[in-house]
This record gives structure tokens, C-alpha cells and sequence, in this order.
């Protein structure tokens, strides 16, 4: 009987929430770390349960910040075919995991690029970085590439499939452990081939992600099983670029200050 009162209160919670505008909850001049409000500008709050969990925002304790060492106005990649695309990303994703690392390679974004998922949006690359950064435990966090492929129903789209394991720095008592689930994410690319648009979906319901994390010991009872480990066996390569000459290795390499 206590745990259905329980799950009727949270279900309660985050089903009421996300029916209030996106800052009725928890407005800007609210949040007490103005800090955290300059790396993260540009987010909009979709969703108020997070807005609320977003006001235990933990911090990292670290000097200095790894995404500073970010050329953002390095010199953009030139075009090549969508397929040839797909392997890039693929092999940066797969050693990056800029997911949850926010160590982004800025030249295959677009200056109007643009993110968005169920919960947040914003506008920028750096502002992407510098919040997926400040949100994932850089100890712990995971972003196991599964899959990068050209989209065949959706037009010049890039999906990658990826299992999204670790913590949040979000949430009482040190931050919240993720139960792995599966994202799936869509690049949308321009006509001068860089991305432009990001969207995350999740393989599980939003309710689901954030029971399982308040509440561990409902996870295969309540909540889904964690997704299962990522066994990957056709570790990428960066494909052999025709035509980005020496210009290819100067971005690559000298996006970092």
C-alpha cells in the first residue's frame, strides 16, 4: 500500500509538471548558481520535474573546465557525401563520446545549429558542450556508440543509436545514478553539409528515466531492465578524405587553443 501511494505521488508529480509553461516553476532569477546559468544559456525547461531536480545542480569541484580548450571558430569542414559523413561522426562519437564528454569537434557544426530532446532545448554548439559537460559526471558517464547510419526515411539525416549509462549532477545526496537506456539521436545536415539540428529521443518513457533514478529499487518491477551492454565489434576508422588536403588535419587537429 506505501509504495502505490508513493508511485501515485511521484506519477503525480512529473505527470502535473509537465503541464506548466517552461519557467512558471522555476524562473531564471530563481536559480542561485549564476554560474551554472552562463554555461547553460540558451537551455528552455520543458519538463518541471526537472526544473525542480535542475536546483540541486552539483558541483564538480574541478579549476578548470576541459571545454575551454575548444576552438569554437575553427574553420568548418568541407562537404562531402552524407555516407562519408556518417563514418566521421561515427569514428569521433565512438572516441569522444561528446554525448555526455561535451569535448566536441566544432567544424562539422553548423553556427545556427540548434539541440533539442524531451526535456531541454538550446541554441549553439558551445552552449551544447558546455551544458551535456556540466550535466554528466565526467567519472562515471557513458555514451556506448551503437550505430551511426544514414537515415533512409528522413531526409538528410544522420541516426545514431547509443546506450546512455552513468550519473547526472542533478539531485540530492550527490547526484543521480542513470539506469542505461538507449537514445537515439537525429543530426540534421545543411546544404553546406554540416549539422544544423540535433534531437535525442529515449527508448524508454520519461517517467521511466526519472523513477528508476529516484528510485533504484524499482528497476525491473516497476521501471524496464537497464538496457544491455553495447558489443560492438566494427570499431571505426576515419575514412581516407579525397579533396580536404591539408585543411582536413589543420581543423582536426587545431580546434584546440
Amino acid at each position: 500500500m506505501k509504495t502505490d501511494i508513493l508511485l501515485l505521488v511521484v506519477f503525480a508529480l512529473f505527470a502535473g509538471g509537465a503541464a506548466f509553461a517552461p519557467n512558471a516553476l522555476v524562473p531564471k532569477h530563481a536559480v542561485a548558481n549564476p554560474q551554472l546559468l552562463a554555461e547553460m544559456d540558451g537551455y528552455e525547461k520543458r519538463n518541471a520535474a526537472v526544473g525542480v531536480l535542475s536546483n540541486f545542480m552539483q558541483e564538480d569541484g574541478l579549476s578548470s573546465n576541459p571545454i575551454d580548450s575548444i576552438d569554437f571558430d575553427a574553420p568548418k569542414f568541407k562537404k562531402v557525401p552524407l555516407e562519408t559523413l556518417a563514418q566521421i561522426l561515427d569514428y569521433e562519437i565512438f572516441n569522444k563520446e561528446w554525448f555526455v564528454t561535451g569535448n566536441v569537434n566544432p567544424i562539422y557544426f553548423s553556427k545556427k545549429f540548434e539541440f533539442q530532446d524531451p526535456d531541454v532545448q538550446l541554441v549553439g554548439i558551445e552552449n551544447y558542450a558546455r551544458g551535456v559537460n556540466k550535466l554528466f559526471d565526467q567519472k562515471t558517464s557513458r555514451a556506448e556508440i551503437i550505430s551511426v547510419k544514414v537515415n533512409e526515411e528522413k531526409e538528410d539525416t544522420i541516426t545514431v543509436r547509443w546506450r546512455l549509462s552513468g550519473k547526472v549532477n542533478i539531485g540530492p545526496g550527490g547526484g543521480l545514478t542513470i539506469k542505461p537506456y538507449i537514445c537515439i539521436t537525429d543530426l540534421k545536415v545543411d546544404e553546406d553539409g554540416l549539422v544544423v539540428f540535433q534531437e535525442d529521443e529515449f527508448d524508454i518513457p520519461q517517467w521511466d528515466i526519472l523513477l528508476s533514478a529516484l528510485f533504484p529499487f524499482l528497476i525491473g518491477k516497476v521501471t524496464s531492465e537497464p538496457a544491455p551492454p553495447v558489443e560492438r565489434e566494427d570499431i571505426p576508422v576515419m575514412p581516407k578524405l579525397a579533396g580536404q588536403g591539408t585543411n582536413m588535419f589543420d581543423s582536426l587537429f587545431g580546434m584546440f587553443k
